[in-house]
């Protein structure tokens, strides 16, 4: 997803993951940020930022990962639970079932 910071002056560019972080993905998310700088930063533009986020990660390895890489990306986990509110939780499916459906 691509969005624009006003505050900032700045594109970000925001990466979901559906499984856990695995270094790679700062490849490729560089690699985004990259072609957005390249593409669509005007003068007036600060550099763009990334933000990753998956399912979950392991926070030396993302912290490891983050220093390797020379643009502005953030990595963040997020939970589908805590998005739910409570009066729906018992008439939706679980995300195992989710999950199981998916595979099927």
């Amino acid at each position: 997803m691509l969005f624009y910071n006003i505050q900032k002056h700045c594109y970000v560019v925001v990466e979901i993951k559906i499984r856990e972080f695995q270094p790679g993905d700062m490849g490729q998310l560089g690699t985004y940020i990259a072609a957005t700088d390249g593409i669509l930063k005007g003068e007036n533009d600060n550099p763009t930022i990334g933000l990753l986020i998956c399912k979950t990660k392991d926070n030396v390895l993302a912290q490891y990962a983050t220093n390797a890489v020379n643009v502005p990306i953030g990595i963040s986990e997020y939970e589908l639970n805590s998005l739910i509110p409570e009066g729906y939780k018992s008439s939706m499916p679980t995300i195992e079932e989710i999950e199981q459906k998916l595979k099927d």
